[in-house]
């Protein structure tokens, strides 16, 4: 079995992505790590790409990546950029993982088997992370179905799939049709720090990715969300990211009590009421389970 990790960076040091510690994180499963690499602004320099080299890994393999500029619609760049990183893949699976995300080392063996559980089973397309989104700082989580709480990582690189937005894999089916791939979970997490960084870092985000949206970039000043949709965290952080939260990340963050909550996270909040009452899960799925094993 091989497996091909992969990734797409660009300006990952100006926007403060722990793109480091998520590459370590999952190296000891890679066969091989590819990292579509854009072009860097003019105040970023060379500093991802020097970080990356500092790494000396003969693993990585960078692929230099062009992005298109007149692409704003619905973030389909980020897309474009999954899919070229994706095509330079060689494994039996290909495992995006995100720049703000990382792979906890306890569960290394456990993504480990399932893939090779599943490697012999063409009826598993993809496998699935429960996710642990971090918001504000290291020690608050969100917790409401306005985030995906489940979502497919691994990938058959034997199977026609596209990125529409760069987060979800779609299956193609006879050139007509989009379904989402057929997944078993794997018992592992995904830690996705990409809402405790600095506010420095999150407002240079804003102005450099916002148009690929389509929107005008708004000024970032400060961490916001209905504190009924976040709760404590009380796990373990991987073990590579000790360094960057004591370093880098944003730290001082308590929910706000007063926070006046907008109509989307009043859907929320009656969306948790419900699943609390019906003991259900209304966020959404971008896969099909058809093992939870």
């Amino acid at each position: 079995m091989k497996v091909s990790v992969f990734t797409f960076l660009r300006n990952g040091a100006k926007l403060g992505y722990p793109f480091i510690e998520s590459i370590r994180s999952a190296l000891p499963l890679a066969d091989e790590y590819v990292v579509a690499l854009g072009p860097s602004d003019p105040d970023e320099g060379d500093r991802t790409r020097q970080l990356l080299a500092a790494l000396n890994e003969p693993k990585i393999r960078i692929v230099e990546s062009v992005w298109n500029e007149g692409m704003r619609v619905a973030g389909f760049v980020y897309g474009q950029q999954k899919m070229l990183a994706q095509s330079q893949c060689n494994g039996d699976w290909a495992f995006y993982l995100e720049a703000d995300e990382v792979l906890h080392e306890n569960d290394l063996d456990k993504i480990y088997s399932s893939m090779q559980r599943h490697l012999a089973r063409p009826s598993v397309e993809a496998l699935v992370f429960d996710y642990v989104h971090f918001f504000g700082s290291q020690h608050w989580q969100a917790i409401s179905p306005g985030w995906y709480r489940r979502a497919p990582r691994i990938i058959r690189n034997t199977i026609r799939t596209v990125a529409c937005d760069g987060l979800f894999w779609n299956v193609v089916v006879n050139n007509q049709t989009l379904r989402w791939p057929r997944a078993a979970l794997t018992d592992a997490k995904v830690y996705h720090y990409g809402h405790v960084r600095p506010i420095g870092a999150m407002n240079a985000k804003q102005h450099s990715v916002e148009r690929y949206w389509n929107k005008t970039p708004q000024n970032f000043s400060r961490y916001q969300i209905d504190p009924q949709a976040v709760r404590p965290f009380t796990g373990s952080h991987p073990d590579v990211m000790g360094r960057w939260l004591t370093e880098r990340a944003d730290d001082g963050w308590r929910p706000d009590l007063d926070h006046e909550p907008s109509p989307r996270e009043r859907r929320h909040r009656l969306a948790m009421k419900i699943e609390r009452a019906l003991g259900i899960d209304l966020s959404r799925k971008h896969f099909k389970l058809v093992s939870s094993a």
